[in-house]
C-alpha cells in the first residue's frame, strides 16, 4: 500500500503563532509544583480562550519529569491578550516569584518568520537554547512582542565615534 500523503491549506491563518511551553522540575519538590498546573491549565483551555485555535499536552520525558504542550493561535494579539489577562497573569507573576522547583520555557514561532523563546531556571538547554548565545530577557529583550520583532537578536549599540563640539 501507498502512503498517503497531506499537506494543509494555511491561508485562512495569515497570522497563525504556534508556541511550545515546558515546565520540567529541576528539584522533587518540583513535582507539587508541575502537577497543581495541570488542572488550571485544563480549566483555562476549556474556557476556549479567543484565539486559541488547537491545545495538545507533550511529554518531553519521565525522568525528569518534563512535560508541555504545544498551542496554535490565531495570531500573536489573540495569545499576547490571553497572557496578560487573569489567570495567566497571576500564574505567572507568582512563578517568576517562585519556580517552585522547576524550570519553564517557551518557545514561539510565527507565520510571519518571527521567532522569540525565553527560558526560566532552566537548567539544561532546550530548543533555540542549545545552539544560540543566550542572553538576558531584560531591557528591550523583556517583552515576548519585543522578542519577536527582533526575531531574538539584540541591537548592539553604535560604535563610538567622537564628534566635534
Amino acid at each position: 500500500m501507498t502512503a498517503r500523503r497531506l499537506t494543509v491549506d494555511l491561508s485562512a491563518y495569515p497570522d497563525l503563532i504556534v508556541v511550545y511551553l515546558g515546565m520540567r522540575v529541576n528539584v522533587l519538590t518540583g513535582i507539587k509544583t508541575l502537577l497543581g498546573l495541570g488542572p488550571k491549565i485544563a480549566s483555562s483551555v476549556a474556557a476556549q480562550p479567543e484565539g486559541l485555535l488547537l491545545h495538545e499536552n507533550i511529554v518531553y520525558s519521565l525522568f525528569p519529569p518534563h512535560v508541555g504542550m504545544r498551542q496554535y493561535w490565531r495570531d500573536f494579539e489573540s495569545l499576547e491578550h490571553w497572557t496578560r489577562a487573569e489567570p495567566h497573569r497571576f500564574w505567572w507573576t507568582e512563578f517568576l516569584k517562585n519556580t517552585g522547583g522547576t524550570g519553564f520555557w517557551h518557545e514561539l514561532y510565527s507565520i510571519r518568520g518571527g521567532f522569540e523563546s525565553v527560558y526560566v531556571e532552566v537548567q539544561q538547554p532546550i530548543g533555540f537554547l542549545k545552539f544560540a548565545k543566550a542572553l538576558p530577557a531584560k531591557g528591550g529583550l523583556f517583552s515576548a512582542r519585543e522578542r519577536l520583532r527582533r526575531g531574538g537578536k539584540a541591537e548592539t549599540p553604535a560604535p563610538y565615534q567622537e564628534t566635534e563640539l
